[in-house]
């Protein structure tokens, strides 16, 4: 996987099948997620190691709340709703922040108004109904991914890309302080 900068989260609202909690943290772990949280489950989330194989609540931290306005983020971190509503930002005309945590409905509902009123963004994604959560949390992560990672330039014919990604090159030091600014100048040769 391209290496990114930033870190993201995703979790549920009102989950009521553990098959679907489990499919989702696996999904979650997998794209490489920072942290998975619950808003208000409605399922045992101990029963989802059925669907989530790679033990995710083992190798990242997960976060339980009651209700969205308990929801406790890192500074910083934009909260992202994940529903078909009106106002909804079509996800690939989504610019995806830098710190987030995505949040997804559950299996026969929406995000609850609360939630919609605590997201930062609400994206949607381009289809006719609704898919299973879990698959909604993989085309979501996998469009942060690609639109946020590091990749060879897609050819203008079908296949993949005629050469790779040239290596990252460092820019010159930014200083981002005033003091730092302040420092003289180094003299070029001429």
């Amino acid at each position: 996987m391209a290496q990114q900068r930033g870190y993201f989260g995703l979790g549920v609202e009102g989950l009521s099948k553990p098959m679907n909690a489990g499919s989702l943290m696996r999904t979650a772990h997998s794209f490489g997620a920072s942290f998975t949280f619950a808003v208000s489950p409605y399922v045992d989330m101990r029963g989802i190691r059925h669907a989530d194989t790679s033990r995710t609540a083992d190798q990242v931290p997960y976060y339980q709340w009651d209700t969205p306005g308990d929801i406790v983020l890192p500074k910083g971190c934009a909260l992202v709703g994940v529903e078909l509503v009106e106002q909804s930002i079509m996800l690939p005309s989504f610019r995806h922040p830098e710190r987030a945590a995505y949040v997804l409905g559950p299996e026969r509902g929406s995000l609850s108004q609360a939630m919609i009123d605590r997201c930062e963004f609400v994206v949607r994604i381009p289809i006719a109904f609704c898919v299973n959560v879990g698959i909604a949390g993989a085309i979501v992560l996998y469009d942060r991914m690609i639109s946020r990672g590091r990749y060879a330039e897609r050819p203008v014919k079908a296949g993949g890309p005629d050469m790779a990604l040239p290596p990252h090159v460092h820019g010159e030091q930014v200083f981002r302080t005033k003091r730092a600014a302040k420092k003289p100048a180094v003299a070029k040769p001429q």
